[in-house]
């Protein structure tokens, strides 16, 4: 008889096979027309926009077309609102998982990193873990931007496309990252820790635990009172985070069947060689990251894979490392890891070491030089690989955030930004990969933070409650 842990991930994977194959069957029958019409209209657009070029803009046929491409866009804008319409009741069984799982993490990073950094006990402790943890944090990023930029100069998948430079003044709707020290300074320090809650800003959050927990461990007897209470809180989040993962199929499936429904098939062929070559570099990236692991903590790293499949397989299915968490919290005290470990290495890294998301920037970015034919110098590429660097900290573990970094970038180096355009279809598909991605990375990074500070136990059956026990 299957554990209830391995039943839920069973149920997952047959959700995820379910929701292709009736996402199929609705794209080819249900929701065609909307999809023909969609289509129609991006393709008349696309037509028009490279005629317009070559036209006085005063002329008569100037004034047509432009009145052809605001009607085509009309017309596939309200293809799309009824194509949403009638898959409204399998995209609403994501989002109210989503919505659950927003509603958790919070509290969640809160409670549990007050107290993992209380037990540290004082500030040199809270600065030795940190160092190492952000460590090896920089070290995964570059190791992930580097393999992104590497496999693109290899694989060169822009050039298929050969693509003329798009009009200036096209856009894809996406808002691009401010490049600002200002504005990266502010997005690290909350000015309410009320709001950086209501908004899931999880480094903010971080910053405020971090303060929260060293001071609490400074009063001493009464900081205490304050530990337990925030541990009884932790206790009562994981035991809602049960009942949530309850409906992780129902989120699955509903996710899964809009995708293809939306896309359909064909969109794996269209553009098969970049999914296969990206695919291709994370698994790779998950080779490397496990095996520079396995110099730290031997067999067990492939143990650690093993282990945390479910939340790889949940931030897959949902395009979203932060609807995995939770689970991933949960297995990596079933490894082995002291709670308060993992409580201070896991939050820090759902902002600094989303390798995943890591790659597929540098990856994305170069496709699109490629694709519109335009060379970037060695010099410049390592330029962009440290700016990705820099201006991805904090990022949220979000379908699509990764684009608002890129669009960002692509302007910093002269790349037209409608290239975004090129993997707008696919991003979904993609983000299902660099979301898992995610997982593998902080799962071995607090699992190897915890190994060096000598805090790394033996793995717990999954029978057994775990235990959480304040000072």
């Amino acid at each position: 008889m299957l554990e209830k842990k391995n039943r839920l991930t069973l149920y997952i994977f047959i959700a995820l096979i379910l929701g292709v194959i009736l996402g199929y069957i609705l794209n080819v029958s249900y929701i065609n027309t909307y999809n023909d019409g969609i289509s129609a209209a991006t393709q008349k657009i696309a037509v028009a926009e490279k005629k317009l070029p070559t036209l006085d803009s005063a002329s008569t046929a100037y004034k047509q077309l432009t009145t052809e491409i605001s009607e085509a866009q009309k017309s596939k804008s309200e293809n799309d609102k009824l194509r949403e319409k009638k898959l409204e009741l399998f995209t609403v069984l994501s989002d109210i998982f989503l919505r659950l799982i927003k509603m958790i993490v919070a509290p969640l990073v809160l409670t549990t990193l007050v107290v993992g950094v209380a037990k540290l006990g004082d500030i040199k402790s809270v600065g030795r873990i940190g160092g190492k943890t952000l460590l090896w944090f920089l070290s995964a990023s570059l190791l992930s931007l580097l393999l992104g930029m590497i496999l693109v100069n290899i694989f060169r998948p822009g050039e298929a496309m050969n693509l003329p430079l798009p009009d200036t003044h096209a856009s894809t709707g996406i808002q691009k990252a401010a490049l600002s020290f200002k504005d990266f300074i502010a997005h690290i320090f909350p000015k309410s820790v009320i709001e950086a809650m209501a908004s899931n800003e999880i480094l903010q959050i971080v910053v405020f635990a971090l303060f929260f927990g060293v001071a609490t461990a400074a009063i001493g007897e009464q900081g205490k009172i304050v530990i337990k209470l925030f541990d009884a809180v932790a206790h009562v989040i994981l035991k809602v985070t049960g009942y949530v993962m309850k409906f992780a199929p129902f989120a699955v499936f509903g996710a899964m069947t809009a995708i293809i429904a939306k896309q359909g098939l064909g969109i794996l062929s269209t553009y098969a060689l970049f999914i296969i070559e990206f695919y291709g570099g994370l698994l790779f990236l998950w080779l490397l990251l496990t095996l520079i692991g396995s110099t730290i903590l031997k067999k067990r790293a492939f143990d650690l894979i093993g282990r945390i499949k479910e939340p790889i397989l949940l931030a897959f299915s949902t395009s979203s490392s932060e609807a995995a968490y939770p689970k991933t919290m949960e297995q990596l005290e079933r490894f082995g890891c002291k709670n308060k470990i993992v409580s201070f290495v896991l939050p820090l890294g759902y902002s600094f070491n989303l390798d995943g998301s890591m790659m597929y920037m540098t990856f994305a970015s170069l496709f699109i030089a490629q694709s519109y034919d335009i060379h970037l110098s060695i010099g410049q590429q390592v330029t962009m690989l440290l700016v990705l660097m820099l201006t991805s900290k904090g990022i949220a573990g979000v379908p699509r955030a990764s684009l608002v970094v890129i669009a960002g970038t692509l302007a910093t180096f002269n790349i037209p930004e409608a290239g975004l355009a090129l993997l707008l279809g696919i991003d979904p598909l993609l983000d299902m990969g660099r979301s898992a991605t995610n997982v593998v990375g902080n799962s071995i990074a607090t699992a190897v933070v915890s190994k060096w500070e000598g805090e790394l136990g033996e793995p717990i059956d999954d029978s057994v409650e775990i235990e959480r026990v304040a000072i």
